[in-house]
């Protein structure tokens, strides 16, 4: 089963998050940047994949096109280790993160989904997970930068049945007011996106102790600096969790060796897709870490991390980002990609990770005979 073609698109989505966005990770957040992979096969199945977009979509894109199209074409779709591996070495030089790695979580979402409709399963069945119909999620709200207007987007998210809720904020007043708004049963976890050296990291876990914090997610910068992390956890007084921006398997090795983590978070688009889920999964086991994958996109991406969390993390929370968007791309072909319904995610019957794309009108294609 040979690839035949390889298409690219990058969708823009205008979204509401109920108020004025803050700068958070390179952006305004005023559009949901998505970089979506489709693989088409000679023998007929296809499958979507998904690169991490947001700010970095136009590079991610470019290394589709120019890269990653033009060495897969023609191989055999179902060699997904050998494939992987085989470009791991090819693009070893461009390191383990970043675009590269982007380009490669999609080729593998890719041809995890292909996998799955070749042999007629949902991608949970090939992952060996226990059948479950659901799994629990929580609101991801993004930042604010103001009391009032997060207590106010707490409150929205209880109300459509949230349970549980994460901020991106990074001052002391948001945090208080979130836990306000949502009463001292609900689970609250705030992801700062690395901010501040080691030791205002100590200062503001320190701070945040009385809201009771599920846990405290990338508070150090750099991301790389393990060593500052597990200082921050042994001082502040809070469970702290990273991974989103680990640099692959020995990155996390790295981690859990340092014992800095009480949370382990790879992101299925920005880690090298399902098959290095899996590997990371069973590392975090061997060291008695939890694992709750990070899920801050609405592409294939959403799908394929459903499936990793039901084989690998069925009781953790799923996380969802808190915004309606203008326009849905219908990825399962119904009311579970309208947020409507928040307090359960489906894990999907269809074979493969269940996308059936319509894509919106609001897209991008590149050039060049069939790789777009």
């Amino acid at each position: 089963m040979k690839i035949a073609a390889v298409e690219t698109y990058w969708t823009r989505i205008p979204f509401d998050m109920g108020g004025k966005p803050a700068a958070m990770g390179g952006l305004n957040w005023q559009a949901m940047n998505t970089v979506w992979l489709r693989i088409i096969t000679d023998q007929g199945p296809e499958g979507w994949g998904e690169g991490f977009g947001h700010a970095a979509a136009a590079a991610t894109l470019t290394v589709l096109n120019t890269q990653l199209a033009p060495a897969v074409l023609g191989r055999d779709a179902r060699d997904i280790a050998g494939l992987r591996g085989r470009l791991a070495k090819a693009f070893y030089g461009f390191g383990r993160n970043g675009a590269h790695v982007f380009a490669l979580s999609a080729l593998d979402i890719a041809l995890w989904d292909i996998a799955g409709k070749t042999a007629g399963l949902p991608l949970w069945r090939l992952f060996g997970a226990t059948p479950t119909e659901r799994l629990t999620s929580y609101a991801s709200l993004l930042r604010y930068g103001e009391a009032s207007m997060v207590a106010g987007a707490c409150e929205r998210a209880v109300a459509r049945g949230y349970r549980d809720i994460k901020l991106h904020e990074i001052t002391v007043p948001e945090v208080r007011a979130a836990r306000q708004a949502i009463g001292p049963d609900a689970r609250l976890m705030v992801d700062t996106n690395c901010p501040w050296t080691v030791r205002q990291a100590i200062d503001m876990a320190r701070h945040m102790r009385e809201f009771d914090l599920t846990w405290l997610e990338e508070p150090v910068s750099p991301p790389g600096d393990h060593a500052g992390l597990a200082r921050v956890r042994r001082e502040g007084g809070v469970p702290i969790a990273a991974g989103e921006n680990a640099a692959g398997l020995h990155d996390f090795l790295a981690q859990f060796e340092a014992d800095a983590l009480d949370v382990a978070q790879p992101s299925v688009i920005k880690i090298g897709g399902p098959s290095a889920m899996l590997e990371i999964a069973a590392l975090a086991k061997a060291f008695g870490v939890r694992l709750v994958p990070h899920n801050a996109y609405f592409g294939p991406g959403f799908l394929a991390s459903l499936h990793v969390n039901a084989a690998v993390a069925p009781d953790a929370p799923f996380e969802r980002l808190f915004i309606d968007l203008e326009a849905s791309p219908r990825l399962g072909g119904g009311e579970e990609w309208s947020g409507d319904r928040p307090r359960w995610a489906r894990t999907w019957a269809r074979p493969g990770h269940g996308c059936i794309a319509s894509l919106p009108d609001r897209r991008t294609r590149g050039p060049s005979g069939g790789v777009t």
